[in-house]
């Protein structure tokens, strides 16, 4: 008999532990210490990319008429002549009509 009455409050013990265990509130991260990541690009804040910072993949990316060539060719000129002074001045590379500047000169600036 007494061992049958230790054993009901082992019992009675451990079931209420294991309920107050699943009924206790989850503890959420607070929003104020989440590490934020920014990924910072040549694309200023005004949505427009900087002839003088941009990189090879992001001038093939983000304008329309260049491809692999012409964004190398771009920046190979930046690097030999160094900055761009105006927007204008992507006439001399090598392979960038007027067409094409027209078709990206609303994305284009010059820092």
């Amino acid at each position: 008999m007494r061992i049958g009455f230790f054993y009901s409050l082992v019992f009675a013990l451990l079931t209420s532990v294991s309920t107050a265990a699943n009924a206790a509130p989850a503890v959420k991260p607070e929003p104020g210490n989440m590490a934020v990541v920014q990924e910072v690009s040549p694309k200023a804040q005004s949505g427009k990319i900087d002839l003088n910072m941009a990189d090879a993949s992001t001038l093939q990316r983000e304008l329309s008429g260049i491809g692999e060539a012409k964004a190398n060719a771009i920046v190979a000129y930046r690097e030999t002549n160094g900055a761009f002074a105006s927007v204008d001045e992507l006439l001399e590379v090598k392979g960038i009509g007027k067409a094409i500047l027209d078709r990206n000169r609303e994305k284009l600036e010059v820092n």
